[in-house]
């Protein structure tokens, strides 16, 4: 279904366009989610929190500033973000197991695997070593652009000048 399209379906708030939406877009927003949160049962529990935001604030969504999807996806990534910064959240993980700590020795390439249930990593790799550092500390492990400024050391005007800038060589890329 075309984008314009859909946006019409979920503005008119059909029941229909509710499933048009989660069957198109929820394994890959599940895979941003669950790539911050490593938790499947919290990473569930964000996608649903996301699904109901892009349900009720669809109205918001301007098609002029940007795809739907990046919409969800920057609603998926910063509900992620705020669930893991939440006082909550942050108590809950102080005494869990072992064996949710399991993910810690995964072998790398899964990391990819994770990437590509989004479809962009093939287009990532093309990008600048620097722009792939800067979007995976941003978009990948959830940083700000402050913490990603004190990781890189550089200042962070330079990381705000240069994730901007590898935000659209990535967009041309795709858009190719």
């Amino acid at each position: 279904m075309e984008q314009e399209i859909l946006v019409k379906e979920l503005l008119s708030k059909s029941d229909r366009s509710f499933t048009l939406l989660y069957d198109n877009y929820s394994k890959s927003l599940y895979a941003v989610i669950y790539n911050l949160i490593k938790n499947r049962e919290e990473a569930e529990d964000v996608l649903q929190e996301v699904f109901v935001k892009i349900w009720n604030n669809i109205e918001s969504y301007n098609e002029s500033k940007g795809r739907l999807y990046t919409w969800m996806l920057n609603i998926a990534r910063n509900t992620t973000i705020d669930k893991l910064r939440s006082k909550g959240y942050n108590n809950s993980q102080k005494n869990q197991s072992a064996e949710n700590f399991v993910y810690l020795f995964e072998d790398n390439s899964k990391i990819v695997n994770r990437i590509d249930a989004i479809g962009i990593s093939r287009f990532i790799k093309k990008l600048k070593p620097k722009c792939i550092q800067i979007i995976e500390l941003l978009f990948f492990q959830g940083y700000t652009q402050q913490e990603a400024s004190e990781e890189l050391e550089i200042p962070l005007g330079t990381v705000k000048t240069q994730n901007r800038n590898c935000m659209n060589e990535l967009r041309t890329m795709i858009n190719e």
